[in-house]
């Protein structure tokens, strides 16, 4: 018999219990039936441990923390309801298997951080409408962290394996809303990808489609505010590998959050559904097309962070490459960017080092390591990152904004010894007026500051 029993996708809006809602919760009403039918259905498969991936649990953004001690304790207080409380005991002899297995993995998951044993509404939620499973019943909580996709799958891949190896019954609950953007007067307004975003996924949850799961952007799920997309992919995981009857679901927006209902009771092994050996292959084909794009300048940046990361050794400019590389100087910045946001920008307005190839390699180091707005750069990271190289040329003094053009031009911006610079041709910086706003802030300044000194400068853009 396989370890995993049953699996659930469900939404964790504290207004679904009744303490709280004072009768709003019927409005929502074909969610909450749909809800009470799946935990019946995980209930049924009668695990021995209930496996709950909450978006709300302790989260860090280079590791994903499973809650560690005997049991988990909280309650809803701080929604107005002063009556339910929950207590689980956790089932520590497979989280010492998940652990172990995910450091052997490189998988950056386990006990580690800070452990205070309080529950969070994305698992106490969930636990309310499985009240009536056994009292012998163990439980795990897992929270999500910043990285990817595929390593929360892969996480949960390991849960499966473990559950083997220990021979335990495990039932896996994917906590989780859809986007909080779908109505006017809803507390998060309304935006045209809500509604959008939701029908996507919930396709892709109620067909089972994992490896369509595993290639939404972290960027559609920022965009529509989503919480619970990298807790499904975790359920994703432990269901690696195996045929699935997914239940019709429910779905809909009554407060403006999309809520989404899927249940799943695996059929047994099926080889084609090994997902991430697709969703690897296929991030590893998109990197290597990305470098052969790539020119010489955003290669050697790129090898530079790879080699930094991976091996923590230092590039040296090899001699081979061309000859304005090796001979010229020249301010140099490198920015990285992942899922089209920006993840690390450092670089300098002059030259400092003895050519530009030089200024790539100590500003893209600076860039992955060093730039105090992002932590450094993880290596699961590298095979998604895009690498931009600006060449700065002379910067000159100009009397006006006027000016000024925000696609042509960047712009440096100096009041006595405060001073703020600002690539052209950035993503939604499209007049004079934000780039000089952007650069003033960045200098220290107000964005209204008047009477600052103002620099134009070209760049010579490689990406």
């Amino acid at each position: 018999m396989h370890p995993i029993t049953n699996a659930m996708v469900v939404p964790h809006p504290p207004i679904f219990l009744p303490n709280i809602g004072q009768g709003r919760e019927a409005e929502a009403q074909p969610i909450l039936d749909a809800y009470r039918a799946a935990a019946q259905k995980l209930i049924a498969s009668q695990p021995e441990t209930v496996v709950i991936v909450s978006p709300h649990a302790p989260s860090y953004f280079d590791y994903i923390q499973i809650s560690s001690g005997k049991e988990g304790v909280g309650d809803l207080r701080a929604f107005g309801d002063s009556i339910d409380r929950f207590q689980i005991r956790y089932d520590t002899e497979l989280i010492e298997e998940i652990s172990a297995m995910c450091l052997q993995e490189d998988v950056p998951a386990g006990p580690l951080g800070k452990q205070d044993g309080l529950l969070d509404h994305g698992t106490m939620v969930p636990l309310y409408f499985l009240k009536d499973l056994p009292t012998s019943t163990r439980f795990i909580r897992i929270g999500i962290g910043g990285v990817n996709a595929r390593l929360h799958y892969q996480l949960g891949s390991i849960v499966q394996r473990a559950a083997a190896k220990l021979g335990r019954r495990v039932a896996i609950v994917g906590s989780g809303d859809l986007s909080h953007c779908q109505k006017e007067d809803g507390a998060y307004g309304f935006k045209a990808c809500g509604p959008v975003y939701d029908e996507n996924m919930m396709r892709v949850l109620k067909t089972g489609n994992f490896l369509a799961l595993l290639s939404i952007p972290e960027r559609d799920s920022d965009e529509a505010m989503v919480c619970g997309q990298k807790s499904f992919c975790v359920l994703a995981g432990a269901l690696d590998g195996l045929a699935v009857m997914a239940s019709e679901g429910a779905h809909a927006a009554p407060f403006g959050v999309g809520y989404g209902v899927v249940s799943y009771a695996p059929l047994g092994s099926d080889p084609l559904r090994h997902f991430l050996i697709t969703a690897n292959a296929q991030a590893r084909a998109d990197y290597e097309a990305r470098v052969a794009r790539e020119d010489d300048y955003v290669k050697l940046a790129r090898t530079t962070i790879n080699n930094e990361i991976e091996k923590n050794e230092l590039t040296l400019p090899s001699m081979d490459l061309p000859e304005k590389l090796l001979k010229e100087r020249a301010g140099v910045f490198v920015s990285i960017y992942e899922n089209g946001r920006l993840r690390g920008c450092i670089g300098t307005t002059s030259p400092t080092r003895e050519c530009v190839a030089s200024e790539i390699v100590s500003n893209a180091i600076a860039a992955a390591t060093r730039d105090p707005r992002f932590p450094a750069i993880q290596p699961w990271e590298l095979e998604s990152l895009e690498i931009h190289v600006d060449v700065l040329g002379p910067a000159s003094r100009i009397d006006s904004s006027d000016s000024l053009d925000p696609k042509r031009y960047g712009v440096i911006v100096t009041k006595g010894n405060k001073r703020g610079l600002l690539l052209p041709d950035l993503e939604g910086v499209d007049t004079v007026d934000e780039q000089l706003s952007i650069a003033k802030q960045k200098a220290g300044l107000d964005p209204n500051e008047p009477d600052c000194v103002l620099e134009r400068f070209e760049v010579e853009r490689h990406i």
